[in-house]
C-alpha cells in the first residue's frame, strides 16, 4: 500500500473500515463530478442570462453550489493529518469550520437576493427579453432560457441521492448538506423557466415572484446549515448526520456499560468532532477492586468495536456520577437527556 492509500485509510489516528474507505473515494470522485457540472451548467446559464432576476438568483445559485463540494475536498484532506502536540484532539473540527463558511455564503447571498427581487417586486421594474439570431434564425431569448434550465435540472438531483447514501455512511454534514441542495435544485430550475414564461406571457411580476422563491430557497438552505455548523462547533450533543436526532451510539454504549457485572451506573457524554466521535463515558463500580486496569480497558475495546466513530473515547471511574459533567442527571441517576 502506498502512502496515498495509507492516508485515504484514516481521518487522523482514527481507522476506515473497508466500508467508508469505499464510500470516502466514492464521494470525492462524485465531489468532483459535481464541480465539473457545475462549471458547465453555470457557463451555460451565463451565456443566456438576459435581463430575468430570476434567472439571475438561478445562476448566483449555481455559483455557490461550489462551496459545499469544495469545501468537503479541502476538509478531509485536513482531517487525515495526525493529531500533533498542539492539536491534540486531530483536525476533525475542519469539516464544521468548513460547513460554516459555506453556510454564511448561504445566507448572505440569499439575504441580498431576496432583498434586491424584492425591490424589482415593490418598484413594478418590467424585465424585457429579446430575440436572438442563431444559425441563421432569429427567436425569443426566453426559449433558450427554459432550456438551459430543464437541461441542468435533472442531473443535480441524481448526483444528491448518490451523495446521500454516502453522507450517511461516512456521517458526514458538510457532504449532506450538499446533497440536500443537489436534491431540491430542479424546484430552482422549474422557478426560473415559469419567471421566464411568465414575462413571455406578459407577467412582469412573476419573474421577480420567482427569483424570489429562489432567493428564498437559497436563504433557507444557508439558515439551516449554519444552525448545523455553529451547533457542531459549540459542542451540542452528537446528532445523527442529518441532525434529525441525536445519535443512539451514547445509549449503546450506556447499555454496555450498565450490563457489566462489575458497573453499577455509567453514563456517557458525546460530542461531534466533525466524523468521530469524542467519547467520556463515567462510571460506578459497584466495588472498587472490581473497577481493574484490566476490566476498564476492555470495556473500552468492546464500545470502540460498537462503532468506527468511537475510537477517541475514555471510561473515567468515580465514586458517583459527576451531575457537573452530565447536564440532565437526576440525582439518583436517572435519565441523561
Amino acid at each position: 500500500m502506498n502512502n496515498g492509500e495509507k492516508d485515504a485509510a484514516r481521518f487522523g489516528h482514527t481507522a476506515l473500515p473497508p466500508e467508508q474507505q469505499r464510500a470516502l473515494r466514492k464521494a470525492v470522485k462524485w465531489e468532483w463530478i459535481t464541480i465539473i457540472f457545475l462549471a458547465v451548467s453555470t457557463f451555460l446559464v451565463y451565456l443566456v442570462l438576459g435581463n430575468s432576476q430570476a434567472m439571475k438568483a438561478a445562476w448566483i445559485e449555481d455559483m455557490l453550489s461550489f462551496l459545499p463540494p469544495i469545501s468537503f475536498l479541502v476538509a478531509t484532506r485536513v482531517i487525515r493529518r495526525r493529531p500533533s502536540e498542539s492539536h491534540p484532539y486531530g483536525y476533525h473540527r475542519a469539516v464544521g469550520v468548513a460547513h460554516l463558511v459555506a453556510a454564511v455564503a448561504l445566507v448572505v447571498m440569499g439575504g441580498y437576493l431576496l432583498v434586491d427581487s424584492g425591490l424589482k417586486l415593490v418598484t413594478a421594474e418590467h424585465p424585457t427579453i429579446g430575440g436572438i439570431t442563431l444559425l441563421g434564425n432569429t427567436f425569443w431569448l426566453g426559449w433558450l432560457m427554459v432550456l438551459a434550465m430543464l437541461l441542468t435540472a435533472g442531473p443535480p438531483v441524481v448526483l444528491g441521492i448518490i451523495k446521500m447514501k454516502l453522507a450517511k455512511t461516512l456521517h458526514d454534514k458538510v457532504l449532506y448538506a450538499d446533497a440536500d441542495m443537489n436534491k431540491a435544485d430542479w424546484m430552482t430550475a422549474l422557478s426560473a423557466a415559469v419567471g421566464v414564461l411568465g414575462i413571455g406571457m406578459g407577467l412582469w411580476w412573476a419573474d421577480s415572484v420567482a427569483a424570489l422563491i429562489i432567493s428564498t430557497s437559497i436563504l433557507h438552505d444557508g439558515i439551516k446549515n449554519l444552525r448545523g455548523a455553529i451547533g457542531g462547533l459549540t459542542d451540542t450533543r452528537a446528532r445523527t448526520y442529518d441532525d434529525s436526532e441525536p445519535h443512539p451510539l451514547g445509549e449503546r454504549i450506556d447499555a454496555y456499560l450498565q450490563s457489566l457485572p462489575w458497573v453499577r451506573e455509567a453514563r456517557s457524554r458525546v460530542r461531534d468532532e466533525g466524523h468521530v466521535f469524542h467519547i467520556e463515558s463515567f462510571v460506578v463500580p459497584r466495588k472498587w477492586p472490581g473497577a481493574t486496569l484490566r476490566r476498564i480497558e476492555k470495556a473500552r475495546e468492546a464500545c470502540v468495536e460498537m462503532d468506527w466513530k468511537a475510537q477517541d473515547m475514555v471510561i473515567v471511574p468515580v465514586t458517583v456520577l459527576p451531575e457537573e459533567f452530565l447536564p440532565g442527571l437526576t440525582q439518583g441517576g436517572g435519565e441523561y437527556r
